[in-house]
């Protein structure tokens, strides 16, 4: 007892913070021995400047002490009185079936780590990560975990979101988007239907065919004005039709224009006025048609309001009804253009478009294209009250033909129109759909109205020359004759119907007067003067005539 000597050979094991009690002491003593000699120079013992001992001096002595540890480490201290960080870095590793630390590195000052001697699970040379949460990407937003502080979830930013800060996410306004990397906003692209666009090369196609081609049959009919094909389709009325037609081909380019003030007011006067003006004229013909025949079956007398001024006033009054709807649409609702950012607003905000239009709903496109609708279905009817008329009876066949035409394409125009609402690309299909079905209408009208009679014109001048005039009940009775004896030849053998409408309409009557257009003014009692003569009742049809109406 108290012989034991402390070797290497021995079992004792040292405390391993004796170490730096033992340094702490030393640096206390190289402390104190600066100071004194500072203090007290040449001096044995404590002199009256050490007696006693200034602590804040002797602070300044301790951080300022430098020499070498028991363990050969230096002793030193920074400006805060701390010394610096020396550190063992151990691994625990398995080695052979047993678990030991290993020293990997060292901390002086630096890290100096021998990565060769880590060992990884599954023997791989693959750094794991050390780590309780990643940091996150841009347009993620950090979500802590409860209860553990440093450790987070990345949540990325989704939509039309944006990260604002590193815990928040923000929606962009309503007409901007987030950046590729969701860490701001920018403004949405605006989209409008261009001119070279797949879907404007049909419209503009028909429109531009179309407005040659009237413009073509207006020279024609110009050239040709006082010739009997052009007089007896009604010049007047004639050229009401080719500008409302001109309108409706012309609206194709409006309606493909950028829009702006100017052109969306333009759009709510022509894209209705132009069917206004066409299916007007054609109402006016049809019924003015349907008028003569009802009246000629009673009387001799003309109806009224068929002369020419009149056929225009009552023209100009139905479109008249149509500008004064637009300007009350106008006081109402001022014409604008808009950027739509909701039709094109798609989950992915990288396709989201705003698209500039005017500011038109369905329902005002309805509205405005209504009263064009109502004309078009009340022409219709007209047109199947004269469909009895015969093809030699000025036009009402071939209006009844385009009426009918006219009604298919607009029966097709709805569906494809209103059925493509919640479409990608509603504003490129309604608008080809609408101009597409504004230019079929006119192009119906403009080819079964007047294409045949400029044929003639220009092909046949021979058949374009003046006929016999007949009376207006010589007219009617015929067409009523031709009717009725063409309804009984289809209960009849062939050839007896027709040979009984010959006899009645080409029986000679001798010394009968000739006939005066009622129209111009003059009228005489036919049926009386020819019942004093014995003469037939049924008219007569002489070489030459035809079954056209009075002309005006």
């Amino acid at each position: 007892m108290g012989r034991e000597r402390i070797g290497q050979d021995s079992a004792y094991e040292q405390e391993g913070k004796v170490q730096f009690v033992i340094d702490a002491v030393y640096a206390m003593g190289h402390a104190l021995h600066a100071m004194h000699r500072d203090l007290c120079p040449g001096r044995v013992g404590l002199c009256p400047r050490m007696d006693p001992v200034d602590g804040t001096q002797l602070l300044k002595y301790i951080r300022s002490v430098n020499f070498s540890g028991i363990a050969g480490n230096p002793v030193t201290f920074n400006e805060n009185g701390d010394a610096p960080g020396r550190y063992d870095i151990y691994q625990y590793q398995l080695h052979n079936g047993s678990a030991e630390y290993k020293v990997i590195g060292s901390w002086t000052d630096h890290l100096h780590l021998r990565i060769e001697r880590m060992h990884w699970p599954g023997s791989g040379q693959q750094l794991p990560r050390s780590i309780c949460s990643l940091p996150c990407q841009p347009g993620e937003r950090k979500k802590t975990v409860k209860g553990m502080p440093c450790c987070w979830h990345c949540e990325p930013c989704t939509g039309y979101q944006y990260q604002v800060d590193r815990y928040t996410c923000k929606t962009c306004p309503y007409d901007m988007r987030p950046t590729e990397n969701r860490t701001g906003c920018q403004p949405i692209p605006i989209i409008k239907l261009e001119w070279d666009s797949p879907w404007a090369v049909l419209p503009l196609f028909l429109a531009v065919v179309g407005i040659a081609a009237t413009l073509f049959v207006v020279v024609t009919f110009v050239r040709y004005n006082d010739t009997p094909i052009v007089k007896a389709s009604g010049r007047e009325l004639s050229y009401v039709l080719l500008a409302g037609i001109f309108l409706c081909y012309a609206t194709t380019f409006l309606m493909i224009a950028e829009p702006d003030l100017g052109t969306c007011s333009l759009r709510r006067i022509f894209l209705g006025l132009g069917m206004s003006i066409s299916y007007a004229a054609l109402l006016t013909k049809t019924n003015r048609i349907y008028r003569i025949f009802e009246q000629g079956k009673r009387s001799v007398s003309a109806p009224r309001f068929i002369s020419p001024a009149s056929q225009l006033a009552i023209t100009f009054s139905l479109i008249s009804l149509q500008l004064l709807g637009i300007c009350v649409w106008f006081v109402v609702d001022p014409s604008h253009s808009v950027v739509d950012f909701q039709d094109q607003r798609t989950l992915d905000p990288r396709f989201a478009r705003g698209v500039l239009k005017c500011d038109i709903s369905d329902l005002s496109l309805i509205c405005l294209l209504g009263y064009s609708m109502l004309l078009m279905v009340t022409c219709t009817v007209y047109a199947i009250k004269t469909r009895g008329v015969p093809e030699t009876f000025n036009e009402a066949k071939p209006i009844g033909f385009t009426m009918y035409t006219t009604c298919i394409v607009w029966l097709a125009f709805i569906p494809i129109f209103f059925g493509t609402s919640q479409s990608a690309d509603k504003l490129y299909i309604q608008t080809t759909t609408l101009t597409v079905s504004v230019s079929l209408s006119a192009s119906v009208s403009l080819g079964m109205l007047y294409m045949p009679k400029v044929y003639i014109i220009l092909f046949h001048p021979e058949q374009n020359v003046p006929k016999r005039k007949r009376s207006l009940k010589a007219v009617v009775t015929a067409a009523t004759m031709s009717n009725k004896f063409t309804q009984k030849g289809s209960f009849r053998p062939n050839g007896e119907a027709k040979s009984e409408l010959c006899e009645n309409l080409e029986a000679p009557v001798l010394g009968e007067r000739p006939e005066v257009d009622i129209v111009g003014g003059r009228r005489r009692d036919i049926a009386e003067h020819r019942l004093q003569r014995g003469a037939p009742l049924s008219p007569t049809k002489r070489s030459g005539e035809t079954g056209d109406l009075p002309s005006q």
